[in-house]
Parts: structure tokens; sequence; C-alpha cells
């Protein structure tokens, strides 16, 4: 902290020894120019510059409005952390409801003390990884602060330098922001994990990156990629072709995940010599599958008895990942998903993780979010409706 947070704390009244001390002068009035004068003021310097170290008790002084410096002395350091026309801070700033501003080599920052400490500690932390050489986006910085806000034990570079895979095109997949740090973390520490949530979280995505590492590494010998294969609220008819080709366009988005993340000849090969394989979740039925990385995804439109067959084809060395929206389910009216049914039948199975994203959780374009939550709002009041008839 800058001195200018001590005179905030300083002024606020209480600050500790050198504070008590300084009310008992006053207390005694001594003259102006005598010994006990100088030693008031004494202790009243000591008490504006003291020097709030400890994060609990700063927390907790939450209406205490101070003002902090960040001083960045490499000035390309500096303006990738303050990013193009100091719109890192700007979101910084609007993030946690302070002010935020550029002077020099020094980052200004004013507002309640606890939000105050909470930025000053991240871009501390985003400075040092800046250095380091990691590249943070603007809703890196975001999801970042708020990750830190939810679990202050967590730093920065245990969150974005936490890297599952490098893709073909040397981009790095690591987590953006608490849910998915945990996800990660849930599928390496269990061996069926369910990620359930809103579109665009990254559930499918994840499971990829962490299935292709454990592929590359030779944790496993095989990765398959299950889909039910369900028509999202409209009838697509006859279509044309074999098998392979009729269930394609259900399998699409899984494919384009895998290329995304490897190179495209590279991945073909893989599929074409069964290492990865991408299949209608129907396919799975009399499997027993070993050495594998499994995963199950738009999982709401299973149904009860295809989940039930689906979990339990998991066989030694194995790991699963199932995946899927419940509010999402395009299975016939009045049928019950079985996601959201294993969710509430299997909860309390140790070895079992549970996931669960929400709208702050969406890593896609910032619109998604917005829709997500309108979506959300008009369905809460539909079931208000229902329950008032």
């Amino acid at each position: 902290m800058s001195d200018g947070c001590a005179a905030g704390a300083g002024g606020g009244g209480a600050g500790g020894g050198g504070c008590a001390n300084a009310i008992a002068a006053e207390v005694v009035k001594p003259m102006p120019n005598s010994p006990e004068m100088a030693t008031l003021m004494r202790a009243t310097v000591a008490c504006v510059a003291i020097r709030v170290k400890d994060w609990a008790i700063l927390s907790a002084m939450t209406a205490l409005r101070i003002t902090a410096d960040v001083e960045v002395l490499d000035t390309g350091t500096l303006l990738a952390l303050a990013g193009p026309s100091n719109d890192h801070l700007k979101l910084v700033a609007k993030t946690l409801s302070i002010e935020c501003g550029v002077r020099g080599n020094t980052i200004r920052l004013a507002g309640d003390a606890d939000k105050v400490a909470l930025a000053e500690r991240f871009l501390a932390e985003a400075a040092q990884m800046i250095r380091g050489g990691t590249q943070l986006d603007a809703q890196d910085y975001a999801r970042g602060v708020q990750a830190i806000r939810d679990d202050p034990s967590l730093s920065l570079a245990e969150l974005f330098e936490d890297v599952v895979l490098i893709t073909a095109r040397r981009r790095p997949i690591n987590a953006k922001g608490l849910a998915q740090k945990r996800y990660i973390q849930a599928i390496r520490s269990h061996d069926l994990t369910f990620g359930i949530g809103p579109a665009g979280t990254g559930k499918t995505y994840l499971a990829m990156a962490m299935a292709v590492h454990a592929l590359l590494e030779r944790r496993v010998k095989r990765i398959i990629l299950a889909r039910p294969a369900v028509e999202a609220g409209e009838r697509l008819g006859f279509l044309p072709g074999d098998l392979a080709e009729k269930v394609n366009p259900y399998l699409r988005p899984l494919y384009d995940a895998l290329h995304d993340m490897m190179d495209p000849d590279k991945a073909s090969g893989l599929v074409s010599r069964g290492q990865i394989e991408v299949a209608p979740l129907a396919f799975m039925r009399g499997r027993t599958l070993n050495d594998c990385f499994v995963i199950l995804d738009e999982a709401q439109n299973a149904t009860s008895d295809q989940m039930r067959m689906f979990l339990t084809r998991l066989g030694y060395a194995s790991r699963a990942v199932v995946t899927g929206d419940v509010t999402q389910s395009d299975l016939p009216q009045g049928a019950r998903s079985g996601l959201a049914e294993a969710r509430e039948l299997l909860a309390a199975i140790e070895g079992i993780a549970f996931c669960h994203f929400t709208d702050v959780d969406v890593v896609r374009h910032p619109l998604v979010q917005r829709i997500i939550l309108a979506y959300d709002r008009r369905d809460a009041e539909i079931a208000q409706r229902r329950e008032q008839e």
C-alpha cells in the first residue's frame, strides 16, 4: 500500500496503538511548542504512517475510503497492464466500483479499502505475470479479479498459468475463471466428473483438452466422444448417406473442437486408427471402455435409461466427463432428462464430482451472458405463474 492508503486509514479514527496514544495525548491538551505537543505530533505522524498489511484486517475495513499507488517502473509492462487507452484498468475499476488512473509510472487507486486492496493485489500479480511473458486479454482481467475476490487463497498464476494443453497453433488452453479452475481440478482428481451449466462456459472444450492431453501423455489409449443424436427443436427428416454420414451432423461440434486443438491431419490419423472415436450415445450399449477418456456431451438430451447405460460402461483405468445444461433439453415433452436424474441420484457418491457453472462463467461473446440471463428471468416468471395457478 502507498502512504495515501495509510493516510486514509489514519483519518478514519482508530488505526492501532499509535492512534490510541495520539488520542490519549490529545485529552491532556498540551501547550503549543511544549515537549508534550512534540510527542503528540510524533504519535500522530506514526498513526498516519501505519501501513495495514494484514489482509483480514483490511478486508474488514469495507466502509473506509482510501487511496493506493501501484508503481510500475518498466514502461512496457505498464502499457500492457493498462491496455489500449487504459481499457484494462477501466475494466478493473468497473468490476470493483473504484476509481483508477495513471500518472507517469504510477497507477492511482481510490475507493473502499477492501476493494482497493484487491485491485492493488491483482495489478501487482498481473504485472509480475506480464513480465514473465504471460499475455492477458481484457476478459482475463474481469475474470481474474472475480476469481481472487471469490477465493483469496488463489493466485493469478495458479489461475492462468495452469496450462491444460498447447494447441497446434501454439495457443495455451487454461482456466478462464474460478469455476473452470475447479472443474479442471475435479477432472484430474475424479474418475467421473459432471459439468453442468449454460452454453459457453467451456465445459466440453476443457474436457476435450484434458482428454487430448491424457492421450498425448499416454495416460489413456483412446478418447471416446459421445453425444445423443437428438435434433434441437426441429425435424431434419431423412438424411442421405451411410450410417456415419447420417450421424455426422450431430457430432460436428465435437470434431470442430478436436480440430481446434490438434493439427487436422494428426487428428484424422488418430480417428482412422481408432484412438479417437466420435460416436452417437446409442453406440455405447454393450461395450466396456478400458483405458479410455470418455466424454458425454449434451447429456441433458440423454434419457434416464441412456444415462444409466453410459455410466455403467466405464472400465478399468478409464475416466469419464459428462457435460450438459439441464435447462436446454430437446427430449420429447414430458421425458425426464437423464442428466437431471443423475444429479439427484449420484451427488453423494464418493469419487464423483459435480461442477456447476452459471451465467457469470460464460466465456463466449459478452452478449451470450446477457442473453442467458434474459431467458433465465423468463423461465423464472413462467415457473412462478404456474405455481400461482
